[in-house]
């Protein structure tokens, strides 16, 4: 597996963009022709807090697969879930400022992979951000607005140069005492891409993995038409959509501010941190949709653009290959990149589709 390239030159970490990685890159190795499909078959997890959904157009797929599949997820929520005091994450924080950790492939993939967003992104997406996380503490009881003091000791905390890699030895330091990792707006992604590689490995071509909302669609229909997913109404009441994408074999994952939040004096206080402030992006965008090869990519790479704006945003990932998106506004505008361009269809005449 790879991470998206630039179209262009890029002058940050020239060797780490050519990395990665070994999972997620399995080729097909059913006849798809063959495959017996009725019904989906289909199983639900729990990782980092989120719900899985997994469903295969395959009679062939047994209680044994969805157990190798748990077995996927329990292990990278093993490595990388930090909430978990046994997680190798937990443990590389836990020695913050001390010494460095030994961690799994997997985990080291994973957080060089989010370095490398931490850089293209100059620190809008940035996986140390695990202080500013805890002090808000949004999505759980009690979040509440933290005083700027508090704010600016934690700021001080997520400077993503600070974590140290050595490949070579696979370890993990942070160089300060008081950070933490955070691979919340990654991992996710990976563990997608993961169970994508499972089952194409063990010949399955037609299912739909659903970590939350984030979607990846392997292959086509049991009919062979393409996949339609549906773009969230991004609003406090789930359910409504905005418009729909037809895809086969890509990604659809959606960062915006209706995932967690709590309000205060009416004001709504979203999870996306702007890393420069210390508190939520306010930039006039409700969510934003990715729509790429791999998972990984589009799990940070969404967090990235709505950070950056729509603008700002959508200019970045035009810039990069193999990757679309899809901006809704706080004016119920819909813009969207370019290879979307008559692939988006629009079905909320509440929302107004902008070229």
């Amino acid at each position: 597996m790879k991470t998206i390239q630039r179209k262009v030159a890029v002058a940050v970490l020239p060797a780490l963009i050519m990395l990665l990685f070994a999972a997620g890159c399995g080729s097909d190795s059913g006849d798809e022709s063959n495959a017996k499909r009725s019904e989906p078959q289909s199983h639900t997890y729990y990782i980092f807090d989120t719900v899985v959904t997994l469903r295969v157009y395959d009679d062939r797929m047994t209680s044994q697969h969805f157990e190798e599949v748990n077995e996927i997820l329990e292990r990278i929520d093993r490595e990388m879930n930090r909430q978990r005091e046994d997680s190798e994450l937990a443990e590389v924080n836990a020695k913050a400022g001390k010494s460095a950790v030994t961690v799994s492939e997997e985990t080291m993939q994973v957080i060089q992979a989010a370095m490398v967003y931490a850089h293209l992104s100059e620190g809008k997406f940035n996986p140390a951000i695990g202080p500013l996380v805890d002090l808000w503490g949004i999505g759980n009881e009690g979040a509440s607005v933290p005083k700027q003091k508090l704010l600016n000791e934690k700021l001080e905390l997520i400077d993503f140069k600070d974590v140290v890699i050595d490949e070579a030895n696979r370890t993990v330091r942070l160089n300060r005492a008081g950070m933490a990792l955070d691979l919340g707006g990654i991992a996710k992604g990976y563990a997608a891409d993961a169970i994508a590689d499972y089952l194409k490995s063990e010949g399955f071509n037609s299912a739909i993995i659903d970590l939350g909302g984030n979607i990846m669609a392997l292959g086509n229909k049991p009919n062979g038409s393409q996949w339609n997913i549906g773009i969230q109404e991004p609003d406090e009441q789930r359910g409504q959509q905005v418009g729909s994408i037809k895809v086969s074999n890509q990604t659809v994952v959606t960062s915006g501010v209706y995932e967690r939040f709590f309000k205060k004096d009416g004001r709504l206080y979203h999870h996306i941190l702007d890393t420069s402030t210390g508190f939520p992006v306010q930039n006039g965008l409700l969510s934003v949709t990715l729509v790429t090869n791999l998972s990984i990519d589009a799990d940070a790479l969404s967090t990235t653009a709505f950070a950056m704006g729509a603008e700002e945003g959508k200019t970045f990932i035009e810039s990069l290959e193999d990757a679309e998106a899809i901006f809704i506004t706080e004016n119920k505008d819909v813009i969207v990149t370019s290879g979307l361009a008559g692939r988006f269809k629009l079905t909320n005449k509440d929302y107004r589709l902008v070229e």
